[in-house]
């Protein structure tokens, strides 16, 4: 087959690709992160490009007419028929994401967040082992001297590997027979020797999430986090969300490979950032916890995730076998023991029963109801007695999916958004300070309830009339300006659509919807609620009156209302620090109730009732029935 090169510009990266490849795929190989919302199937209009030179054929897809005009292209519907130079706008590309690394008010560093019903009990420990010298009449193996001092010593009975063995005669001889020897205590894995007094023992934890990956660094010998760090995970380049990464692994290839490689290389690159700053050798990480949801560990696994998204959705395992850095491919100690968090069902998984164990819902004697909120919203509600969980399909609005100007929480990104009731004018904030990109998720909340307090949308999410530039008319409807393209930093009008605030109303429709679903199975109603936990990076910048006022969020009182950060990552360090953590986590995901929400009426029934702001039962939100909104025309 004919191979051509591919360059890309600015960066000016070239790679070779077989002819009939389309430009997100050789992108994808040259390492360039361009943004794919639909995973190459031409329908998110996000992967825009320009040839500069050479021969290609473009077979159409979403992508407008001022785009076409302004000489763009899809990436993903640009095949390759000759060398070719693309340039690649800042505007196609994934940029850093804002990583949720500490919560509000808490330092990064510092000692791990350990409940009080749980103490310091790593899975590793450090034995210091005085082995007799060998000679001519004591001739045991190097091996046997080792494991005998060790049941002699410590009561314990060793396992060694060949990995093990392989370093064991010289540093046994270097360290004059004195060693700290490292072991895993739930089967006594023999991990690693060192000289006496030099031994140490770290654990990894990952939080392996959809957008980012997030991980963090403790010592298992005082329980202190030495520190934690993240970016986007890499998969992203082979679609937004899970679904299209399900169908890019079992539909291309190879892919089921790629998307694995691509999160390994991510935690790879955080973890050497993490080990090189701190000094710490791979070696001494000797123990790992991952937490991610039931389609990302699949993934991480290299498992067929296939038949997750077809009915009946179905997960190849909910809990794994023991497994090993080395068999996975982890960047730490290849015999350290890895634990990853069994999931409930498909759609809840293990970054939610890391959530439930670290919160500690299971032990408590109020009603809690634990919200996870992305392109899923999970949520699972109960108390010491029961657990019952559930996931709504709110798409990727909230994480900018599917909107005009949605994008990732990313320097650029719009935050937060105030419109004057009167004269319509748009102050913003955006995270970095800097011009505006695009409107992220807790953005777009936003924005939805200042248009309603504005008057300038009605309860259905349909604009009004307004005296105002900002609100116009174009081909596919009204749309309100947040940002003229001179303020932005892409040069093009910043915007917010009907269409993109009817997905937003959907959306928002589906996590109220999922919780009504639950309290209406067990017979409660939502004043029965004691707390609600909003877990996640989205949930840490969400703000709760907004999201009440546009009905995702009950109407109770804020003291009810408690933001537990990324409890994904937290309940993984939690299970490395305390051995009965792990066993909790086990039998939580067993204790859960799984409600298929696609089976009968109830959620369909509730997800009409919520495609209004707030709701079509207005008694549901009393305090946002309270507020005086101007009356205008309707457009």
């Amino acid at each position: 087959m004919n191979q051509y090169t591919v360059t890309f510009m600015p960066d000016n990266i070239a790679v070779q690709v077989d002819k009939g490849t389309n430009v997100l795929e050789a992108a994808q190989k040259a390492g360039i992160p361009i943004k794919s919302t639909c995973g190459g199937a031409g329908t998110c209009g996000r992967c825009l490009i320009k040839v500069k030179e050479g021969q290609i054929h473009f077979k159409g897809g979403h992508l407008s007419a001022e785009a076409r005009e302004e000489g763009y292209f899809l990436a993903c519907q640009t095949i390759i028929e000759g060398d070719v130079i693309v340039e690649v706008p800042p505007i196609s590309l994934l940029g850093k994401h804002q990583v949720l690394l500490q919560d509000k008010g808490r330092l990064q560093d510092g000692l791990a967040d350990l409940p009080a019903s749980y103490s310091l009990d790593p899975h590793c420990e450090i034995a210091t082992l005085h082995l007799k010298e060998p000679t001519l009449e004591e001739n045991n193996s190097d091996l046997n001297r080792l494991l005998m001092t060790l049941r002699k010593e410590k009561g314990v009975e060793g396992r060694a590997s060949l990995k093990f063995l392989q370093d064991l005669p010289e540093i046994l001889r270097q360290a004059g027979w004195h060693v700290d020897v490292t072991l895993a205590r739930a089967d006594g894995r023999l991990l690693k020797v060192s000289p006496a007094g030099t031994g140490r023992c770290f654990g990894l934890a990952v939080d392996l999430g959809t957008t980012t990956i997030v991980v963090s660094l403790l010592d298992l010998l005082n329980g202190r986090r030495i520190g934690r760090n993240g970016n986007y995970n890499r998969q992203a380049i082979y679609g937004d969300d899970v679904i299209s990464r399900v169908i890019h692994a079992t539909g291309q290839p190879g892919g089921l490979e790629e998307l694995r490689q691509a999160a390994l290389t991510t935690i790879s690159e955080i973890t050497s950032s993490l080990l090189n700053k701190y000094g710490i050798a791979p070696a001494e990480v000797t123990v790992a916890a991952v937490a991610g949801n039931t389609i990302m560990s699949h993934l991480l696994l290299g498992v067929n995730p296939k038949y997750i998204r077809l009915q009946p959705y179905i997960p190849a395992a909910n809990e794994w076998p023991d497994l090993t850095a080395g068999e996975i491919g982890l960047p730490i100690n290849p015999l350290a023991p890895v634990y990853v968090f069994p999931s409930v069902a498909s759609y809840v998984g293990g970054d939610i029963v890391a959530g439930v164990l670290f919160t500690r819902l299971a032990m408590e004697e109020n009603l809690t109801l634990f919200i996870d909120i992305g392109t899923n919203g999970e949520m699972v509600l109960g108390n010491k007695d029961w657990l019952i969980s559930c996931a709504c399909s709110a798409g990727p609005a909230f994480e900018g999916s599917g909107i005009t100007c949605g994008m990732r929480a990313m320097e650029g990104a719009i935050e937060g958004v105030n419109i004057d009731p009167q004269t319509f004018e748009v102050e913003l904030d955006i995270i970095g300070g800097c011009r505006p990109a695009g409107l992220c998720g807790s953005g777009l909340i936003d924005c939805l309830a200042k248009l309603r307090r504005a008057g300038l949308i009605d309860r259905t999410g349909n604009f009004q009339e307004a005296v105002t530039p900002r609100l116009r008319s174009t081909d596919e409807g009204y749309e309100f300006v947040l940002a003229w393209g001179a303020e932005s930093s892409h040069g093009k009008d910043i915007v917010i659509t009907s269409a993109d605030i009817k997905n937003l109303i959907r959306s928002k429709g589906a996590v109220f919807a999922g919780i009504q679903s639950l309290l209406k199975t067990v017979s409660l109603e939502l004043d029965a609620i004691d707390k609600i936990i909003i877990a996640g990076g989205f949930g840490n910048y969400l703000s709760i009156p907004n999201a009440v006022e546009i009905g995702l969020l009950p109407d109770l009182p804020a003291e009810k209302y408690v933001f537990a950060g990324n409890t994904s990552l937290k309940g993984a360090e939690l299970v490395l620090l305390s051995r009965q953590a792990w066993l909790d986590a086990l039998e939580l995901a067993r204790k859960m109730t799984y409600i298929e929400l696609s089976v009968g009426n109830l959620f369909m029934e509730e997800f009409v009732s919520a495609l209004f702001l707030p709701h079509t039962q207005l008694e549901l939100f009393p305090s946002v029935t309270e507020q005086t909104i101007p009356e205008r025309g309707e457009l």
